[in-house]
């Protein structure tokens, strides 16, 4: 399989450049050439697989001209050492619970899932291309902490997660600034956009890309946002299993989106053949998306600082896949993707009312997803929404809505009894890439 940019100008790639390089030379973004649909038999018995089952054979259809199978198949279930559960929480409402991972969040499966295809790569004795893979992350809160440990102790990789500082939860933070080893956490004086810009501009850096080999592990390189599609089919399969194939006619699958890799990955399992009936985006305060939906225009903004800080995106990288992947064409975007944005006080009031009312506790961005499904499914229709952290993450936060104490699990208390280590920077490209160049 060839990848091409989403900006044109760049050289077709193979998906080991593509994940190597994570940016394309002309700042786009990859895309895979061909989207090869899933057979329909597929589908019919889907709810006989388990989810393992399941992701190999959405990873063969994206990776297996590129990966043997034997390797392909030992990555996707080294990856999927968890499950992915689906949820009842109300009569027409499921939550997809993505953070039963080692870090707790939905970013688990493509953080560990691109770790593992990389370490192949920089292994594969055919390889020319030797040495030290310096991978850099910017986040906006799990992410972070995803990515550090999906890549902790691999061999010929090193992390630089950047992180605005103040602006991710402390339980959040802990999470990769506590573990050392290949792991090195920058912590900037700035936002997630300022993080972000970073990362690109270190890629389009021609000195610094002739001193170390770089490499993203943000959902701007396609090892990570890719195998997030896993866990849709594998929602679909549960769906299918529990309630029969004539109730999940109308399904709706809703995905609290900030940098949009999830939600893309769920498109492309659309494109595949996945059968969801629509898609919605549920933004914070941070609307561009939504604004786009309604009018048709994309227009970036500076980003805002809400208590769902892991969507606190203004520009969000993948809006150019999912442009790329409809070819532009507006109406058939908006003729199945609605979107939902909401504001600090309406994510309290849904994430109290949602305990008072079934019991289930919401983290802040699951908590936008169930609200735009309370608020948007039509009769006969049956959503599924991403809970794409543990509530303990935002353990302040949340205990503070639902005045009720969340407990603290055993591997995220581990990571809170950890020491600090970071290393502070601006947001002057000068000085990140001074810091880089001295490594």
């Amino acid at each position: 399989m060839k990848y091409y940019s989403t900006n044109k100008k760049a050289p077709v790639a193979t998906l080991e450049k593509a994940v190597v390089k994570g940016l394309a030379e002309d700042r786009g973004l990859y895309m895979p050439e061909r989207i090869k649909p899933l057979p329909a038999s597929f589908f019919e018995n889907i709810e006989q697989l388990s989810f393992q089952e399941i992701a190999y054979t959405v990873a063969d259809a994206f990776f297996g001209e590129d990966v043997d199978a034997e390797s392909l198949k030992k990555i996707v279930y080294d990856t999927l050492s968890f499950d992915c559960p689906v949820v009842r929480v109300t009569d027409q409402i499921y939550s997809l619970e993505l953070f039963h991972g080692p870090t707790l969040a939905f970013k688990d499966v493509g953080a560990r899932f691109m770790a593992r295809l990389l370490q192949y790569f920089i292994n594969a004795k055919n390889s020319d291309d030797q040495g030290l893979v310096n991978v850099l992350v910017a986040t906006s809160g799990d992410t972070g902490s995803a990515v550090a440990n999906g890549f902790l102790g691999v061999d010929g990789i090193h992390v630089y997660v950047l992180y605005p500082k103040g602006k991710v939860s402390p339980i959040q933070e802990c999470q990769f600034t506590t573990l050392g080893q290949n792991i090195t956490a920058v912590e900037v004086d700035g936002v997630f956009d300022d993080c972000q810009a970073l990362v690109k501009n270190a890629f389009m850096d021609e000195e610094l890309n002739q001193h170390m080999k770089l490499t993203s592990a943000n959902s701007i390189n396609v090892a990570r946002f890719l195998p997030q599609a896993f866990y849709y089919f594998n929602a679909y399969a549960r769906m299918k299993e529990a309630l029969g194939s004539s109730a999940i006619d109308n399904l709706v699958m809703c995905v609290p989106s900030g940098n949009f890799g999830n939600i893309c990955s769920a498109l492309f399992g659309r494109k595949m053949g996945l059968p969801i009936r629509r898609f919605i985006a549920a933004n914070n305060a941070n609307d561009i998306f939504y604004h786009y939906l309604l009018t048709g225009k994309y227009e970036p903004k500076a980003s805002k600082q809400t208590i769902a800080n892991a969507m606190d995106v203004g520009d969000p990288s993948n809006f150019a896949r999912i442009y790329d992947l409809h070819q532009g064409n507006y109406e058939e975007i908006v003729s199945y993707i609605s979107g939902a944005t909401y504001t600090d006080e309406q994510i309290r009031k849904i994430m109290k009312d949602c305990f008072n009312k079934t019991g289930y506790i919401l983290d802040p961005h699951g908590a936008c997803g169930f609200r735009a499904l309370s608020e948007q499914l039509l009769p006969g229709e049956v959503g599924v929404f991403c809970e794409t952290a543990h509530p303990a993450k935002f353990k302040d936060t949340v205990e503070a809505v639902i005045q009720s104490e969340v407990a603290i699990p055993d591997r995220l208390a581990a990571f809170m009894r950890g020491t600090k280590q970071s290393i502070s920077l601006s947001k002057d490209f000068a000085e990140f890439k001074s810091f880089l160049m001295k490594r």
